[in-house]
């Protein structure tokens, strides 16, 4: 079985590309170019998703903007 990138587990987390969208207050066309690469999720919106799965999806891992953690 493939690993999901962390943009598939979001989406996965919602249920689709729409509920998504709906989710974190963006279109569907947004939810897709992050899928593809076309397009970088913004800091903004990837805090807002960490938000709303509940940390199940950190937001360092959607925005490369974001300085992952060291570790404690």
């Amino acid at each position: 079985m493939e690993m999901k990138n962390p943009i598939q587990r979001l989406v996965a987390h919602f249920g689709d590309q729409m509920k998504t969208a709906k989710e974190l207050g963006v279109t569907q066309p947004a939810v897709s170019q992050w899928l593809s690469g076309a397009c970088r999720m913004s800091a903004a919106i990837a805090f807002r998703a960490q938000e709303k799965t509940c940390g199940a999806i950190q937001a360092w891992e959607l925005c490369s903007d974001i300085p992952r953690p060291k570790a404690a």
